[in-house]
């Protein structure tokens, strides 16, 4: 699929959430049969009492570094022991390969700090953040001047195929996003298909300064942390430029 679509010259930038947990499989710094506190201050949070595993996320990012990988920067996620780091922009089929070799640095990394990762998009049930694996993405024509008209057409082509594109978010055919894609803690609903600029609970978004540039990208915010990244890719491709399906 990406030999076809070259021509595009499909760009992808993937943001990879994963959720830190101690050697019981219990979320990394959390008191033992208890809860922290409310979610709010651990988002790109500072302090001992705010980011439980920071030196995870710093290591890993200077590995990939070393390794090589187009690894784009690092955040400390909304729930805490949860983090994000970012991969890309890289064009075609590269932002898979190097999202997957970046997995595998990372849980070579938790061996080195006796932690394991978890990529599960709803690791605590409750009012926790879920996981997910945002995929930012255009074309060629998307990033020149009056690309907007074609990232509005992408959403809407997207908009048609939103159930498929659902089926293949994560490894369970959608099973595991529907725990995820509630409508709640800055997702959409899986059931429903939406868009909008600079909204955290779209299924698609058109990042701020894009929509006033007239110009950019869109942001997939459906699919779940432990997604196939070459799955997601092509998915993108078959529907917002191939439009075919079948071949």
């Amino acid at each position: 699929v990406m030999e076809r679509v070259k021509s595009e010259r499909p760009w992808f930038g993937i943001e990879q959430e994963y959720t830190l947990l101690d050697g019981d499989l219990y979320p990394f710094g959390w008191p033992k049969q208890g809860f922290p506190g409310p979610q709010g201050p651990y988002y790109c949070g500072v302090g001992t009492n705010k980011v439980f595993g920071r030196q995870v996320m710093d290591a890993h990012y200077k590995a990939c570094i070393y390794a090589g990988l187009k690894i784009g920067g690092t955040n400390v996620e909304v729930m805490p022991s949860q983090f994000e780091y970012q991969v890309g922009p890289c064009e075609g089929v590269e932002a898979a390969d190097q999202l997957w070799m970046s997995r595998y640095v990372l849980d070579r990394m938790a061996e080195e700090f006796g932690v394991v990762v978890t990529l599960d998009p709803k690791p605590m049930t409750g009012d926790w953040n879920g996981t997910g694996g945002h995929c930012n993405f255009s074309t060629h024509a998307m990033r020149q001047e009056g690309g907007i008209e074609k990232i509005k057409e992408a959403i809407e082509r997207l908009s048609k195929e939103h159930d498929c594109h659902i089926r293949l978010y994560d490894p369970k055919g959608g099973e595991d996003n529907k725990r995820r894609l509630t409508g709640h803690h800055e997702t959409a609903s899986y059931l429903k298909f939406s868009s909008g600029v600079a909204h955290r609970g779209s299924s698609v978004r058109i990042p701020r300064q894009c929509s006033k540039e007239g110009k950019g990208y869109l942001e997939d915010r459906r699919p779940a942390a432990n997604c196939d990244p070459y799955q997601v890719t092509e998915a993108l491709m078959r529907t917002v430029v191939l439009q075919d399906w079948s071949s």
